[in-house]
Parts: C-alpha cells; structure tokens; sequence
C-alpha cells in the first residue's frame, strides 16, 4: 500500500477572518468549508483548497479565538511548500505579496514568507506529473496560481528515524538528504526533516497541528493492522464526515494521520456551495443554535466578485 501524498495540513490560528482574507483574497485558495473541531465543537474548522475540495490542496485551520503566535519546535511541521507552473509564476507571487506588505524572500526558484501569524510557506517550480490543484480567483491567472502541496518540513530530533520510519512503514521513498516522498497511483508529495533547533517548540497561532496523508477507504482497517504490526500505537478509524481518519505519530513526535479522498466536501450541498454555510456532522445538528452563536461570523469572500469573476 502506497500513500497517495498529503491529504491536508491542519493549523492553528487566532483570528479566523484574517485567516480567511489572507488565505482566500491573498493566496487565491478557496473557502471549501465552515465546520466544527470535532473534538471541540465551540472551536471553529475551516478548509481552504483548489476549486472543487480535492485532497493536495487542502489547507486547515482551527480557530482557538485570541491565541498567541507559536513556534514550531521538535515534533512539529514548520514549513508548508506548494507548487507553481513558472518562473513567471514566482515573479506574480514575489510581486502580489510585495503589493500586500508581506514580507518575502526569492532565492533562485523558490520564494518563502509568511503568513500573518507566522505559519511558513514556500513556493517551488512544479516539476512534478500530478494535476494540478487550483482554485478560480479574479485576481490570479489560471497559469500563475497556486497548484497544490509540493511537501512540508518538519522539526525533529533524530531526523534519520524519522526518515527510517516513514520509509519502512509507510513505504515511502527517499529522494535526497533528509526528504522522502510518499506517492500512491495519482499523486505524491514530500517530508522533509530537519534538526529541530534547541528552542522548544510552543503551540499557537500560525503552528501546524498534524499532516495528513491520503489513502482509499478501503484500505483504512489494513493501515490500522500495518500500524500495530508495527509496534505504532493509533487510534482506530475515526468518521470525521468528510473524510475518516487514523491519527499516530512517528518518532520525532510528528501528528500524522490518514485521511480518505471521500466523500468529501460536497456531500451536503453542491460544489457552487462550497464554503458558504456552517457544516454540522450529523450528531452535531441537534446543537447547532448553540454552536453558531459561539463562532465568528465569516462573510462569504466570494459575495461581491459578481457575475463571471470565476474561471
């Protein structure tokens, strides 16, 4: 069983409408879901993605109201690195974030910055065969958008057990130094380790929470029996409604979990719907006035783009 890359990267932030105007207006990702923590439902869970919610593309966050920055240490992903089609593509970035304030840094082929809350991302050329991921925005041409995850990195103490492990039990393959890759039949993406540095890491805002990769459904009770045959403590699978889950860590404390492709986020509603109404998982529904009343409202930031704004 191979692991088809990563599935979604999910964060921290403190403030979830600047959240969404960076990570919709700025980036160009789509808004694909409003949902819940599910193991704390008074916390908000919002998704960003390509057009239609694929896993690739799928950036999280949860929203704890008010958190104070973090910093990523041991045992933590640091860095989020995504895919661009050009050069050209790194000139628009380079100058679309200068046009925002935000500072940035171009080194060759690739250009880093940050988020608002701190959260690393890095831009790379795409040379992969994957479909690309992309979301439609006014503002960003088809050509020059964001195409989907390339990797992340990850602090860790003991970089090569952690690249032992990944390669010896969830099969992925090693490319240079410190990054493996995990590629299943359609897609692939990357981990990279790094030495954590000797500041312990502090979760908060702008902190990653867990990375996940994807894999069939069907396959989900095998990885539960891969796992424990391996001497790695997991959860059983876990219904997260858009997709089911098995979470663990490997042996620089890094949360993994592994995530379906389906059903995905279309199943209550249309595609054109994505993102715009509070989701529920059904044991939820019965607390939805509550629930609401404890969440920020988020406007719809695609309200005022007007007819045939889109791609």
């Amino acid at each position: 069983m191979r692991l088809e890359g990563i599935h979604h990267v999910t964060a921290v932030t403190g403030d979830v409408r600047r959240n969404v105007d960076f990570h919709t207006r700025v980036l160009g990702l789509r808004l694909v879901a409003k949902s819940v923590n599910q193991d704390d439902p008074l916390v908000y869970h919002v998704f960003y993605s390509d057009e239609v919610g694929n896993p690739g593309a799928d950036l999280t966050f949860f929203e704890y109201r008010g958190a104070v920055r973090g910093r990523a240490g041991a045992g933590m992903v640091h860095r989020v690195i995504w895919r661009v089609a050009s050069r050209e593509a790194l000139d628009f970035w380079e100058q679309r974030l200068n046009r925002e304030g935000i500072a940035r840094l171009r080194d060759g082929d690739t250009l880093h910055f940050a988020d608002p809350e701190g959260l690393a991302h890095e831009l790379v050329l795409d040379s992969s065969t994957d479909a690309p991921r992309i979301a439609d925005h006014p503002q960003i041409p088809h050509e020059m958008a964001l195409r989907g995850f390339d990797g992340v990195r990850a602090y860790v103490s003991d970089p090569a057990a952690s690249g032992e492990f990944v390669e010896r039990v969830m099969d992925a393959t090693r490319r240079e130094g410190d990054t493996w890759e995990l590629r299943g039949d359609s897609r692939g993406r990357t981990i990279t380790y790094d030495a954590a540095p000797a500041e312990p890491g502090r979760p908060g805002a702008g902190t990653v929470h867990h990375v996940a990769w994807g894999a069939p459904m069907a396959q989900h009770a095998t990885w539960v029996d891969t796992l424990r045959g391996h001497r790695v403590g997991s959860t059983d699978v876990v219904d997260r409604h858009y997709f089911q889950s098995i979470y663990f860590r490997e042996p620089g404390h890094v949360l993994f979990e592994i995530a379906s492709d389906g059903p995905g986020f279309a199943r209550d509603g249309t595609l054109e719907d994505l993102g715009r109404t509070l989701i529920l998982p059904p044991w939820y529904e019965q607390d939805r006035a509550r629930i609401e009343a404890a969440l920020t409202p988020i406007p719809d930031p695609r309200a005022d783009w007007g007819a045939g704004a889109g791609r």
